[in-house]
């Protein structure tokens, strides 16, 4: 079952879980169960059906560039990455 990885900013839905096993073989279907797992997660990483422009997903080390449509290995390692937000300087 693919694990993924729960950036600290929303740690907030999953209680402080920082790794969990979720099943699915797309991005879709991890999203789709970690909602139900974790309520309210999942809005947070979809907008309009898809992975939020602000936040980048990592499969086994490579940024993936599929979106929801992005398939998962049954022992892949997936991070939702949020955008660092910036200032001028």
């Amino acid at each position: 079952m693919p694990t993924v990885v729960i950036p600290a900013l929303l740690r907030k839905f999953t209680d402080g879980v920082e790794r969990v096993e979720v099943p699915g073989r797309s991005i879709r279907e991890l999203v789709r169960h970690l909602g139900e797992r974790f309520p309210g997660i999942d809005k947070q990483l979809l907008e309009d059906g898809d992975i939020r422009p602000s936040i980048a997903v990592s499969i086994d080390g490579e940024i993936a560039t599929g979106g929801v449509l992005d398939t998962v290995g049954e022992h892949s390692e997936v991070h939702f990455i949020p955008a660092l937000g910036g200032g001028e300087v």
